[in-house]
């Protein structure tokens, strides 16, 4: 999301006009989720995505209205069997989508918040933003908007004390989960909180062969990808190309050294036991939101043994990703990229990890009707 808030901010500095569609509420299987983002300029310009499709077509020809209107929209699209299969959208769930002038976005009262969200989360910190929304008639109107960094502090305000600490208690829970959430607190009243983060840092310890299959993989999922290594022939950007810093240097110090902040996933993989155990040993002290270690649960198992008898405490060790990954059961370094990243998106999003396909019984049901 801060790439589309960085977006809002060159386009007010080019002078042109734009809004924003964000899905706002969504009843059962919808292609985007709340706190989806869209952006339109005047030039008919797009970044970001509501889920493609139909609803994206139509909130974009919305959001020229409300371009040239300067007056906020809210549209309900209902995704009936038949529109599903006839656009591809095959969910069969409604979405919310409030489309807000450029200039309304993260301005109220008076105040401009844009620039201190950018600034806020220039350092890869996280924001939340919170919002809330009273309905005016069909449209949706914001009635005050405030930010949370990760240690409380902020600015702006919804206009009531008792309403900002809430909204504040709720952006530390969306900050923690990386996710967006809409609250209703009355009938006409409901309250957006999204979070807003630099893309996640993905600092991986080693660059071996499966250390490179799992930064080609984290480049594909949008992760800023740091890869280190003590080995010359292995630190190098030949090597290395969609990582955004290779670092030839000792691996420990680089650690020491580095900025870690909190949306940082350490994933360590060298080549030996012993230098796991040095890299480990100086991962748990950064502020990394989640750290990983590659290799077997013995290995596991000695390199805790040997944290706890150093004096790490035990709340630090068992929050270790160790052996990481999810059991998919491959073993090429393609493989257990795949796995490793399958674990971190399950830390990012919050997810079950359990397969999506229908349950034998909802798949009986569903049979049973046809009959």
């Amino acid at each position: 999301m801060r790439e589309i808030f960085a977006r809002m901010a060159e386009l007010e500095r080019e002078g042109r006009r734009f809004a924003v569609a964000t899905v706002v509420r969504t009843v059962g299987s919808t292609p985007q989720v709340v706190g989806a983002k869209l952006l339109v300029d005047d030039l008919g310009r797009l970044v970001g995505t509501l889920g493609g499709g139909c609803v994206e077509g139509d909130a974009s020809v919305e959001a020229k209205r409300v371009i040239e209107t300067n007056e906020p929209s809210l549209r309900e699209y209902e995704l009936t069997e038949e529109l599903a299969w006839d656009t591809g959208l095959v969910c069969g769930g409604t979405m919310w989508i409030s489309i807000e002038p450029g200039e309304r976005v993260l301005r109220f009262a008076g105040r401009d918040l844009l620039g201190d969200v950018l600034a806020a989360s220039a350092g890869g910190k996280p924001v939340a933003v919170a919002t809330l929304m009273r309905k005016r008639g069909k449209d949706v109107v914001a009635a005050g908007k405030l930010f949370v960094e990760t240690d409380a502090k902020g600015g702006g305000t919804l206009g009531d004390a008792a309403l900002d600490a809430r909204a504040r208690a709720v952006a530390r829970d969306a900050l923690r989960q990386g996710t967006a959430r809409i609250i209703a607190l009355d009938d006409e009243t409901e309250l957006l909180v999204e979070p807003v983060m630099a893309k996640p840092r993905l600092v991986l310890v080693g660059g071996g062969h499966v250390g490179l299959a799992i930064a080609k993989l984290g480049v594909q999922l949008e992760y800023e990808v740091a890869v280190l290594d003590d080995r010359a022939e292995f630190a190098t950007r030949e090597r290395f190309p969609g990582a955004s810093e290779v670092v030839n240097m000792d691996m420990v110090k680089a650690l020491e050294t580095m900025p870690i902040g909190w949306n940082t996933f350490i994933v360590i993989c060298t080549r030996g036991h012993k230098l796991d155990s040095h890299c480990l040993r100086a991962a748990v002290k950064t502020e990394a939101r989640y750290v990983g270690l590659l290799g077997s649960k013995r290995k596991t198992i000695l390199i805790a043994q040997m944290l706890r008898d150093e004096g790490v405490s035990e709340e630090r060790i068992r929050a270790v990703h160790a052996p990481i990954g999810l059991d998919l059961g491959g073993r090429t370094p393609a493989e257990i990229a795949l796995s490793v990243l399958a674990e971190l998106s399950l830390e990012r999003y919050g997810g079950s990890g359990k397969p999506l396909r229908l349950s034998d019984e909802l798949f009986e049901r569903i049979i049973s009707r046809r009959d």
